[in-house]
C-alpha cells in the first residue's frame, strides 16, 4: 500500500464486494479505491467514515435515463436528475438519446447535448447513449468516435417526432457497423402490427380504464420484436440489449437465444418487479408506461428470470414528464405521457420486493451496479468495490423503512406512482470518486459542495471543456 495518507477511508461490517459481503475499509485515495483493508487495520486518513451496521455498496450505474435536456428540460434536466440521482444511491447515469432537442443521432447534437450537461452542473457522473434512426448508418462510427457508449433504437413510434422508429431494413445496414465497432444495440422491442391489431380490437373502450391500456400493448408485439433482434443479432454479430422487458413470455426465446452463444443481454426495471396490473386503479395515470405495467404471475416470472440470470441487470427507464402530460384530469391511459421518474427510489423499491424473495444485497449490486456498468463498457471502473475502481461509494441502511411523499424528491416534477408508498432501505450518502455528494440529514446540507460529475467516454474520447466547470473525463472505460 503507498505511504502517502488516503484522503478518504469508509469501514463497514457489511462492505459489499464482487465475493460477497465482509467488515472491512475502503481506502481511498485520488478519487480511486487504494485497496481494501479489514476494518481493524484501516489507516489514518483525512476523513474516516464508520457506517457501522449499515451497508457499503458500490454506486449504482442506472443505464436507462431519459434527461431530457436541452429542449425539454422543462421535463427533466441534468441539474434536477443528477440530484435525485445521488439522493438515489446512483453515482452513474447514462442519457438516452430521445426527448431532448436535438436527438442525440449525430456528432453535431452530441456535443449539444454534452455542452448542456456540462452547463447544468452534474452532481453524478454521466455518459450518453446515441441513436439509431432511418438514414443516420454514417453517424454511426463518428458517433462512436465522439465517444458514446453504444446505440439506442425503436420498434414503434418512440413518441417525440425527432426520434423515428426503425424498421428491420434499417437495422441491417446499422448492425453490422456497430457488430464493427463492437457497440451493443439497445433496443425497445415492441412491434407495431400486433400493437395496431391490439387498437382495433380495443377502439371504443374507456381509455381511462387501466384493462384499456393493457389490452393496446399485448405481449405478442415484445415478443415478435425480441424475436426479430435475436434473428438480426444472429446474422450480423451485433450484440443486442433489451431494454425494459415487461413480458416474461419472450424469456423462453432470450434463453435459447443465450444457449446458442449469441451476444444478447436484457434488463427490467422497478415498476415492472413492484407494481401488477391488478393493483392499478382506472385513472391512476401515474402508472401509465409502455410497455405497460403486467399481471402479478408475470411480474414473478420476472424476478425467476432476475435470479437465473435470464434477466442481466435493473434499471430505471427514468421518463418523467410535466403534470398536465399526465393527463391527470381525465385519467386517459391512451393520452397520457407514458413514463415513470424512480431515479431516487428504484434501490428501495426493488430491495423492498427483493428481501422477500430471498435476495441480498450483493444480487442489487450486481443487477444495478455491476451489470450496468459492463453493458456500458465501463466494467472495473464503475458499479463495484474493488482496487482500482472510481471510489463511488453508497451508506445504504437495508433494515429502515420510510414513505414515499412525493413532494420531496428531487427529480423536477413531483410525480410517482411510488407516493405514500412504504419502502425500505435508506441512503444514508452517496460518494463520487471519493466525494461527498449527498448526505441525508446533513448538517451542511443534504449536497454539500460544487457539483462534482464528469462526462464519461467510451474508449477515451474528447468532449469540450464544461463552461461552468464541469471537467470532461476523457479517460473512458480504458482508464
Amino acid at each position: 500500500m503507498s505511504t502517502t495518507r488516503p484522503e478518504l477511508v469508509i469501514r463497514s461490517r457489511r462492505v459489499v464486494l464482487p465475493d460477497g459481503e465482509r467488515e472491512a475499509a475502503v481506502v481511498v485515495r485520488a478519487g480511486r479505491i487504494a485497496a481494501i483493508v479489514p476494518a481493524a487495520e484501516s489507516p489514518a486518513a483525512d476523513e474516516t467514515v464508520d457506517c457501522g451496521s449499515a451497508c457499503l455498496l458500490p454506486g449504482l450505474v442506472d443505464t436507462h435515463v431519459h434527461v431530457n435536456q436541452p429542449g425539454r428540460t422543462e421535463w427533466e434536466g441534468f441539474a434536477t436528475a443528477t440530484r435525485a440521482a445521488a439522493a438515489g444511491g446512483v453515482t452513474t447515469l447514462v442519457d438516452m438519446p430521445l426527448n431532448s432537442i436535438p436527438a442525440t443521432t449525430t456528432v453535431a447534437a452530441l456535443a449539444v447535448k454534452r455542452a448542456a450537461a456540462a452547463a447544468a452542473g452534474c452532481r453524478v457522473d454521466c455518459s450518453f447513449w446515441g441513436g439509431v434512426v432511418p438514414g443516420n448508418t454514417a453517424e454511426l462510427e463518428p458517433l462512436a468516435a465522439a465517444g458514446v457508449l453504444g446505440f439506442k433504437c425503436f420498434l414503434v413510434p418512440s413518441g417525440v417526432d425527432e426520434f423515428a422508429s426503425v424498421e428491420e431494413r434499417d437495422l441491417r445496414q446499422a448492425m453490422p457497423v456497430l457488430a464493427r465497432l463492437g457497440l451493443p444495440l439497445l433496443a425497445h422491442a415492441e412491434l407495431p402490427g400486433p400493437i395496431a391489431a391490439a387498437a382495433l380490437a380495443v377502439k371504443g373502450r374507456d381509455p381511462a380504464r387501466y384493462a384499456t391500456w393493457l389490452a393496446s400493448r399485448p405481449p405478442a408485439a415484445e415478443v415478435e420484436a425480441v424475436r426479430l433482434l435475436l434473428r438480426l443479432c444472429e446474422d450480423t454479430g451485433c450484440a443486442v440489449h433489451i431494454v425494459h422487458l415487461a413480458t416474461a413470455e419472450a424469456l423462453a426465446d432470450l434463453r435459447a437465444a443465450r444457449a446458442r452463444g449469441l451476444p444478447v443481454t436484457a434488463e427490467t426495471c422497478p415498476h415492472y418487479l413492484v407494481f401488477t396490473a391488478e393493483e392499478i386503479l382506472d385513472g391512476d395515470t401515474f402508472f401509465k408506461c409502455a410497455p405497460p405495467v403486467r399481471e402479478r404471475e408475470n411480474r414473478e416470472r420476472l424476478w425467476d428470470a432476475l435470479r437465473e440470470g435470464a434477466i442481466d441487470l435493473v434499471a430505471t427507464d427514468h421518463s418523467p414528464c410535466p403534470p398536465a402530460l399526465k393527463r391527470l384530469d381525465s385519467g386517459d391511459f391512451i393520452a397520457a405521457w407514458g413514463g415513470i421518474g424512480s431515479l431516487e427510489l428504484a434501490l428501495c423499491a426493488v430491495w423492498t420486493e427483493a428481501r422477500t424473495r430471498g435476495f441480498t444485497p450483493s444480487h442489487l449490486a450486481r443487477w444495478m451496479g455491476e451489470q450496468p456498468a459492463r453493458l456500458a463498457g465501463l466494467a472495473g471502473r464503475k458499479g463495484v468495490i474493488a482496487p482500482g475502481a472510481d471510489a463511488d461509494l453508497v451508506v445504504w441502511d437495508p433494515i429502515a423503512e420510510w414513505t414515499v411523499s412525493s413532494g420531496r424528491l428531487h427529480q423536477r416534477h413531483p410525480l410517482t406512482p411510488y407516493d405514500d408508498r412504504r419502502l425500505a432501505g435508506v441512503v444514508r450518502a452517496t460518494f463520487v470518486r471519493g466525494v461527498r455528494v449527498f448526505a441525508r440529514d446533513d448538517a451542511a446540507g443534504e449536497f454539500p459542495g460544487a457539483p462534482a460529475g464528469q462526462l464519461l467516454s467510451r474508449g477515451g474520447a474528447a468532449g469540450p471543456a464544461s463552461p461552468g466547470g464541469l471537467p470532461v473525463d476523457r479517460g473512458g472505460a480504458s482508464r
